[in-house]
């Protein structure tokens, strides 16, 4: 490792227990992920700061908790360090609220508490990283690609490589779940929260959650629109499957003695595992789990957003001689 970078994350698991968005493998995926990073990449373990909506978790992943461990990352980071981010739990897309993109719609992950936080907040946190440090999202979430707003494609729609199959994201059994909540599903249960009736999603959660809520519905619509990419721009996002598609949550059933887990999740520690003695770059990744899944019957494709030059960068800053969670 060279000297003076250090390695921070932060991973969140939601599996919304008791509700009806109820889902299995995300807690496991990120419990699963903070093995990988101490084990193999050199994250320190006080380093690695870990939210789930588990019975009795000291601290729940709602948005402004989120939010709070995410900006405290970026505050403390240096030139060099690399930070990296892995959620696990649900997506959705909402209506842009941008007046020169009436049609378009926009990413978000569902926090435990519904204060959704947008690809503007990803894109601000990219924005504010010092020089020289990276910021690693992996996202397992529905419409997961394009979270960081207006980060360039390297592997997605347009930019895919072979074997890329119907959109849609359905899976090849039964014991899966989306990862999604449809758009009106979330608006209902944010309008049963505030006894507003509108269908504007901003106006809801502004109700709830006031200066908590996302910079998307805080700032005026072209004020939001106005983060531009910095250059160069160390955002990395790696992303469970387009933006039009959904992503699954496995449960195996119990008498096959399987854990329940995220397919993207899986895929990348299968990949990980698989390539122990190389240094792959986000690029490598991304495109190997893509076939994992393939494989495995899943019509959900994941995407690599970032900067030319960190696509062929090494997944979280390894370079060659650094293997197995020692540092050269």
């Amino acid at each position: 490792m060279e000297k003076g970078k250090k390695r921070s994350a932060v991973l969140v698991g939601c599996n919304y227990q008791g509700t009806q968005y109820e889902l299995h493998g995300c807690i496991n995926d990120v419990r699963a992920m903070r093995e990988t990073l101490v084990g193999r990449f050199g994250f320190e373990e006080g380093r690695v700061e870990v939210l789930t909506d588990e019975p009795g978790s000291p601290v729940m992943p709602t948005g402004a908790n989120i939010m709070a461990a995410l900006g405290r990352m970026v505050d403390r980071a240096e030139p060099g360090d690399v930070l990296f981010f892995h959620y696990s739990g649900h997506g959705t897309r909402i209506p842009s609220p941008r007046p020169v993109f009436p049609f378009k719609k926009d990413e978000a992950i569902v926090p435990c508490d519904f204060n959704l936080i947008t690809d503007v907040d990803f894109r601000h946190l990219v924005n504010r990283l010092p020089k020289g440090a990276t910021l690693t999202i992996l996202s397992d979430s529905c419409h997961s690609g394009g979270l960081i707003d207006k980060e360039k494609e390297q592997v997605g729609p347009s930019a895919a490589p072979a074997h890329r199959g119907p959109g849609g994201g359905t899976s090849p059994s039964s014991s899966a779940a989306p990862k999604h909540i449809p758009f009106q599903d979330l608006l209902q249960h944010l309008s049963s929260l505030t006894n507003i009736i509108t269908s504007d999603v901003g106006t809801h959660l502004l109700e709830s959650f006031g200066a908590e809520a996302s910079l998307r519905f805080r700032l005026p619509p072209l004020e939001a629109a106005s983060f531009d990419p910095l250059k160069p721009d160390e955002g990395i996002l790696l992303s469970g499957c387009q933006a039009d598609e959904t992503s699954a949550d496995m449960s195996p059933p119990a008498a096959e003695g399987g854990k329940a887990f995220g397919a993207f999740s899986d895929a990348v520690q299968t990949v990980l595992r698989e390539s122990e003695r190389e240094q792959l770059s986000n690029r490598e990744v991304v495109v190997r789990a893509r076939e994992v899944l393939r494989k495995q019957g899943f019509e959900q494709h994941p995407c690599l957003y970032c900067s030319d030059e960190n696509a062929d960068a090494g997944f979280l800053g390894l370079h060659g001689g650094e293997e197995d969670g020692v540092p050269c």
